[in-house]
């Protein structure tokens, strides 16, 4: 019998689930200068389209379709066409630039991260050029839109990671045979916090103020007063307390999802070489770590549903600079 090579959607009974295409990690430097002040946003962009037509699989016919290097290209334009005020807003000038100009595209997915860098400081002075790379949380936006719907706009924390010494414990869980772990009053309490939050609406005042909200209150409510700190009985009592708190200080936020691993710090058992391990404590990290996760939803701001997851024009002075290895 005869090899076949190439098959038609006419002769099988299958039927396409979802397709999209689109170009990775497209990176971009945006440079603005006020004199001798300059200010930068770098980032990392992803985008993925989908068509109406189906012919470049069933036909191989490749008509309608729009490299990956014009995706790239059309992201390096846009910004210097519209520049970079927030990762949010130039997600939106994607979808809207490929939806516009292309009637066939049916839907438009961008993923940008935005590089945490920050000027570099001393004796409370900025300088004016140099910046160095502090990655405490990083800040990500997801947008997609389909021709026939609004925006759908997400924004996100990722990578941030955060440890306290005391004020935290797990006492009083469900215990049978197989249980081993013993309860504890007092522990070190280390997570790195995945965040993502969906918005209500498009119109957002300052998608950047927001981002600096839900980073402040997941700092305040994991660490607690700065003279005493707040006691968290478990990582879900935490988890949820950031949460509701996100929701009440931001009304445009829909629904929020927050990703807490456990990273764990034990004590170390120093009797066997003759040492005692009290005060000043020695404590060994565990590489192996558990998730908890949930996503609270808000319709109104008084309703909250609870969710649990088991477990992804330019400015004059305006330079924007390619770099990094593209694929």
């Amino acid at each position: 019998m005869a090899q076949e090579y190439s098959v038609s959607c006419k002769d099988l009974d299958v039927s396409f689930v979802r397709t999209g295409y689109g170009k990775n990690e497209v990176k971009v430097l945006q440079i603005k200068r006020n004199g001798k002040q300059h200010f930068i946003k770098e980032i990392d962009a992803s985008v993925q389209l989908s068509l109406k037509s189906k012919k470049d699989y069933l036909e191989g016919d490749n008509s309608d379709i729009i490299p990956t290097d014009t995706i790239k290209n059309t992201v390096y334009a846009l910004a210097k066409l519209k520049g970079i005020k927030t990762i949010e807003e130039f997600s939106l000038e994607i979808c809207k630039h490929f939806l516009s100009s292309f009637n066939h595209v049916s839907e438009v997915q961008v993923n940008i991260q935005q590089a945490p860098w920050r000027r570099i400081e001393k004796n409370g002075e900025t300088h004016v050029h140099a910046f160095i790379y502090s990655p405490e949380g990083v800040h990500t936006c997801d947008v997609e839109q389909k021709r026939e719907g609004p925006p759908v706009i997400c924004s996100g924390i990722k990578e941030l990671r955060v440890l306290k010494t005391t004020q935290s414990g797990f006492e009083g869980f469900l215990k049978d045979r197989f249980t081993t772990l013993q309860e504890v009053k007092d522990r070190c309490f280390s997570t790195v916090v995945n965040c993502k939050w969906k918005y209500n609406t498009t119109k957002v005042a300052d998608y950047d103020s927001v981002w600096e909200i839900i980073k402040e209150t997941i700092l305040d409510t994991f660490a607690g007063p700065f003279d005493k700190g707040e006691y968290s009985p478990s990582v879900q009592k935490t988890l949820f307390d950031i949460q509701t708190l996100s929701l009440r200080k931001v009304p445009e936020i829909e629904e929020i999802e927050l990703i807490l691993p456990n990273k764990h710090y034990f004590s170390i058992d120093m009797s066997k070489l003759g040492l005692s391990n009290s005060d000043e404590e020695v404590l060994s990290g565990a590489r192996c770590c558990y998730k908890q996760a949930s996503k609270q939803a808000s319709k109104q701001a008084s309703k909250l549903v609870w969710e649990p997851l088991i477990l992804g024009h330019a400015d004059e002075g305006l330079d924007i600079t390619q770099h990094g290895l593209m694929g």
